[in-house]
């Protein structure tokens, strides 16, 4: 029996005992049973809800597992691709960043040594902010924008 045909129970069962429903005991038993039929609504409400939110979670589950095959083969046949050649097919002396895209082409890299020996890289905006912290000794490199061809 489901919550819901329990609440119908009850009710027909207070109905079948003509319980004085003017009574304090009879308002009482009245009100129960009327909240128990409200909540065998609302349970029966959140369990049709969790069941449609299941089997969409299940077709979501189903499409990411299609999407995962999909990406896995062509991970695969580009795989397959480098097996047919051989180390000795490399040339040693191409350049190994050659082809890299580093984002967006626009971009100024500046390098600066600090005392330590650490070479670091850093872009427009960090060189408007005056300074950088070296990550290996912790030493605050401190530059400026000013040209010195104008003194």
């Amino acid at each position: 029996m489901t919550i819901s045909e329990k609440s119908a129970y009850l009710k027909g069962l207070m109905d079948g005992l003509k319980l004085n429903t003017e009574s304090d005991e009879g308002k009482m038993i009245a009100a129960i049973v009327d909240l128990l039929g409200d909540m065998a609504k609302r349970v029966t409400d959140i369990e049709e809800t969790t069941i449609a939110i299941s089997d969409e979670l299940d077709e979501i589950e189903e499409d990411l597992d299609a999407i995962e095959d999909f990406i896995m083969d062509e991970d695969d046949e580009d795989f397959e691709d480098f097996e047919d050649y051989e180390d000795d097919d490399w040339d040693d002396e191409e350049d190994p960043e050659e082809g890299f895209d580093f984002g967006d082409e626009d971009t100024t890299v500046y390098e600066v040594e600090c005392a330590c020996g650490e070479i670091i890289d850093f872009d427009e905006e960090t060189l408007e902010k005056g300074s950088i912290v070296c990550p290996n000794c912790g030493e605050t490199l401190e530059f400026s924008l000013d040209d010195e061809d104008e003194e």
